[in-house]
C-alpha cells in the first residue's frame, strides 16, 4: 500500500509530494478538484493548508478533504510524461 511522507504546496494548485516508495515530485490538481467537497479550494489560501495526516499517511486539508496516495502518484506520473 502507498503512502506519503511529505506534502508541500508549491503554487497554485501545485503540490510536492514525497511517497514511500522513495518517489517524489510535483502535482498539479488543478483541473482534478471537481465536487462539493473541493468547493472551499477556490481560496487558493485553503488549498495551500495541505498536510499529510499520520494515520490516513495522505494528503488533507481542514474540511476533512482528502485524496488517495495511489491516485495522486498515477497523476504525477501522467504529468510526468
Amino acid at each position: 500500500m502507498l503512502h506519503i511522507k511529505t506534502a508541500k504546496y508549491l503554487s497554485d494548485y501545485v503540490l510536492w509530494l514525497a511517497f514511500d516508495d522513495g518517489s517524489e515530485g510535483q502535482v498539479d490538481l488543478a483541473d482534478v478538484l471537481d465536487g462539493p467537497v473541493f468547493l472551499p479550494f477556490k481560496d487558493i489560501n485553503f488549498f495551500s493548508k495541505v498536510a499529510v495526516d499520520p494515520e490516513l499517511e495522505t494528503v488533507v486539508w481542514p474540511n476533512d478533504a482528502d485524496l488517495a496516495p495511489e491516485f495522486l502518484k498515477s497523476l504525477q506520473l501522467k504529468q510526468q510524461a
